[in-house]
């Protein structure tokens, strides 16, 4: 029978009711931090090696203000449900069953214990449980409800708030470093691009709804983000409607939310080369009902230049959000701003056919003026409302408005003593979108046999803003970049009576439309075995002019299954077994202005989940190969844009990944993978390590004279893997690689300090995929100070 929290259904209990002060007199020390009962009720369960019985309905609504003492198991109950309008009786000493105070009683009048105990519905999570600083072990987006991943078959990773700050993490792509089988590349525009299980993956999404879906969308800065989700495997089910496949995965970022909690804490950090950033983030009740609630959060980041020289960073962040909640309803309404202006990423070129010809480190391309902006505004609200104990309506949808502008110097056509062809470049996109997602949720018990369902409708339709593209040539057309003079700015070479060629394009219907049905069942079937079935019809509409300029639509469905099997061997050990499918519309036109192919995948997937050290970390083991039809290549630089299939491929691979607690003050975060990638029509796969690992470890001393200062180190390291010349023409080795950073903190009651050395070793590093136009420099040691302050 699971001690985790997150119960099946149990048969009727038949025992003699034991008065409370006669069961769980142990004082323990219990760390549950303020969130969601229902989670809330999920760690203290692991922490007081107990199971929680209560009616799901019951709590779905309900916050707790968590505990973080020394104490028993009924005083550490009376600090969760203080306000909840719940009572608690122990059954015996290793089970406690909560449920809503009798009509006109108080917690003080409650009997203390109840022998007529009937069958319950399980608690369902919703929010974070962090049994140690590097654990957390629920999650809300792999099905649209909150789950405990030691009873999900499917492999998802969640990195923790306290992980990223030990780590002083910048941003997602730092955060990503921790999960097996996801790497981030520096993208020429300054935006990341990720690798999942070898396969580049698009924009992710922002608490279950899509990140972007015509453009390639910006990412919030991490002061915004209370946890970083990566759902691995394609992840159609989910209905991410982007522009890029999530064949390999997805990631869900979950953002803060309203809280009854009051918090003030003031974020900052400063780095080299004038780097600094101020963030502020605010919470708290509103007015003295306890219904409404807020949460502010805001960040502005300034740096004068990059390594190399380029100039103008310039970043701000706006997040305010309001909630609102009784005991039936919830609803959250949210608006988000998104401004970076970020330098070209400092890069060099290859001169010849390998890396041993690339450009000096200090040698700038282009001009240092170039640079990316990139604008988002985001409306989203969030709307629940419980009928009963059984059903719950969902509700959640966002309008966001996109758009995005590059200048930069291109620079291509390399002779090994410098000579080259550079062209400015002055681009930009807008685009809006907005989508909708209804479903409901019930929840229903049986003697042997739960069921959480969720059906539902998704709906969302994107507006494609017009490209416009311009480019600018030098007068002399040839440039060296060792003897020539720096390159003057964007502006002055693509502005009037200087521009050689314009190009604006938009598409010929600029609205396109994705709707699907969704239906996901959870099973639990006694006390081992947990069955997940999820179907989604995906259909899309594409409307697109061919090359004699006739207007054609295109309307198709898709059926995408999802099934998995957990067996639960111990209430700490899970094995399971999956089979996923993937499905990506394609835009893009053929030769003959038709739409290409959709591409479909296929997964298998088995794996195991082992909780450890008195449930305070968590080992996963996963094994996997993903099928894919075909890819699609874009075959033409200027418009008409034409596309070609590419061929399929199959990645095969093993990942292993622990996070938790090893002892009082000491924390690790590993993860390891071991892939393999066939291309099916036999050429050689590019940007594709065999191996990947990263580790990370920290210790902090809670007592003596130097209580509150902590060490932290780890090492991010890979093997060899493979570039392609821009043309197509040859393969390049790129060496394996080893990142070690390092730092000192202090961590008082108000205030945390944190001194860190990136790439301690001070070693030139290289991203694992590029070409010879744009080789991305990973060099020098950098120094970080950063930190926060309560108030």
């Amino acid at each position: 029978m699971s001690r985790s929290g997150l119960l099946p259904t149990m048969a009727a209990l038949a025992a003699v009711a034991v008065p409370c002060q006669a069961v769980a007199a142990d004082t323990l020390h219990f760390a549950i931090p303020p969130q969601a009962l229902s989670t809330a009720l999920i760690a203290f369960g692991r922490q007081a090696n107990m199971q929680v019985l209560t009616a799901g309905g019951s709590v779905d609504a309900l916050h707790s203000r968590g505990v973080n003492a020394d104490c028993t198991a009924a005083a550490a109950l009376d600090r969760l449900l203080q306000g909840t309008g719940l009572a608690y009786s122990f059954v015996d000493a290793g089970t406690v069953v909560v449920k809503p105070l009798p009509a006109g009683a108080t917690a003080a009048t409650a009997p203390a214990a109840r022998p007529d105990i009937r069958q319950l519905s399980p608690v369902i999570s919703t929010g974070l449980v962090d049994q140690g600083s590097y654990l957390v072990d629920v999650t809300s987006g792999a099905t649209r409800t909150g789950t405990d991943l030691l009873e999900l078959p499917a492999s998802v990773s969640e990195v923790s708030p306290d992980l990223l700050d030990s780590q002083q993490a910048r941003g997602v792509a730092d955060a990503v470093r921790n999960v097996a089988g996801v790497q981030s590349l520096d993208g020429s525009d300054a935006l990341p691009v990720f690798l999942m299980r070898d396969f580049q993956v698009g924009n992710g999404m922002i608490d279950g709804l899509p990140n972007s879906i015509v453009s390639y969308g910006d990412f919030p800065p991490l002061i915004g983000i209370e946890r970083v989700e990566v759902l691995k495997g394609p992840q159609a089910i989910i209905g991410d409607d982007s522009v890029s496949n999530n064949f390999g995965g997805l990631i869900n970022l979950v953002m803060k939310q309203p809280t009854d909690t009051p918090v003030h804490r003031l974020d900052f950090a400063l780095g080299q080369y004038g780097d600094s950033e101020l963030g502020v983030d605010l919470g708290g009740p509103l007015g003295k009902s306890g219904e409404w609630t807020y949460r502010l959060v805001a960040s502005a980041e300034y740096a004068d230049r990059t390594r190399q020289g380029r100039r103008g960073q310039r970043n701000g962040y706006l997040a305010p959000s309001v909630g609102w909640r009784d005991v039936s309803n919830k609803l959250v309404l949210s608006v988000e701003r998104i401004v970076r202006r970020e330098p070209i990423p400092d890069y060099a070129v290859m001169l010849g056919g390998s890396l041993s010809s690339e450009t000096p480190p200090g040698l700038m391309i282009g001009s240092p003026d170039d640079h990316s902006l990139f604008r988002t505004t985001r409306l989203s609200y969030i709307f629940e409302h419980r009928f009963d104990d059984v059903w719950t309506f969902r509700s959640r949808g966002q309008y966001v408005h996109q758009d995005s502008s590059v200048q930069e110097w291109i620079v291509s056509g390399f002779s090994p003593n410098g000579d080259s062809f550079p062209m400015a470049e002055r681009y930009s996109y807008g685009d809006a979108f907005y989508t909708v997602q209804n479903d409901f949720v019930g929840r229903f018990d049986g003697d042997t046999v739960s069921h959480v369902v969720v059906a539902g409708f998704d709906y969302s339709r994107a507006l494609s803003g017009s490209v416009d593209d311009v480019l600018g040539l030098l007068p002399q057309y040839t440039y060296n970049l060792y003897a020539g003079p720096p390159l003057p700015s964007v502006p002055s070479v693509t502005g009037p009576g200087n521009v050689n060629n314009v190009d604006a394009h938009a598409p010929a219907d600029p609205w396109s439309t994705d709707h699907a049905l969704f239906l996901q069942d959870q099973l639990a079937l006694g006390e081992h075995w947990n069955v997940l079935l999820a179907l989604r019809r995906a259909t899309y509409e594409i409307s697109a002019q061919d090359t004699n300029g006739n207007l054609l639509t295109e309307h198709k469905s898709q059926w995408v299954p999802n099934a998995g099997l957990l067996y639960k061997v111990t209430p700490l050990l899970s094995l399971y077994a999956s089979a996923t499918s993937g499905f990506q519309a394609d835009e893009v036109l053929d030769k003959n202005g038709q739409p290409l192919l959709p591409s479909r995948s296929r997964q298998v997937e088995a794996g195991a989940k082992l909780m450890l050290f008195d449930q305070r970390a968590m080992f996963t083991m996963a094994a996997y190969r993903i099928m894919l039809d075909h890819s699609n290549y874009l075959s033409s630089p200027r418009p008409p844009y034409y596309g070609i299939p590419g061929p399929g491929q199959t990645n095969r691979g093993v990942e292993l990944e622990f996070n938790g607690r090893l002892a009082p003050g000491l924390d690790l975060s590993a993860a390891y993978s071991n892939t393999l990638v066939t291309n099916h029509d036999g050429s050689l796969p590019t940007g594709s390590p065999r191996q990947h690992g990263n580790l990370w470890a920290s210790y902090r001393l809670h007592s003596g004279l130097l209580r509150g200062w902590g060490v932290a180190g780890g090492v991010l390291a890979r093997s060899a893997s493979r570039g392609q010349l821009s043309d197509g023409s040859a393969y390049f080795a790129i060496p394996g690689q080893a990142r070690v950073d390092a730092n000192v903190s202090w961590q008082g009651q108000l205030w945390n300090v944190t001194l860190g050395v990136r790439n301690l070793l001070d070693r030139n590093l290289h991203d694992v995929d590029f070409d010879e136009t744009f080789v991305p420099l990973h060099r020098g040691r950098s120094v970080l100070l950063s930190g926060s302050r309560d108030f």
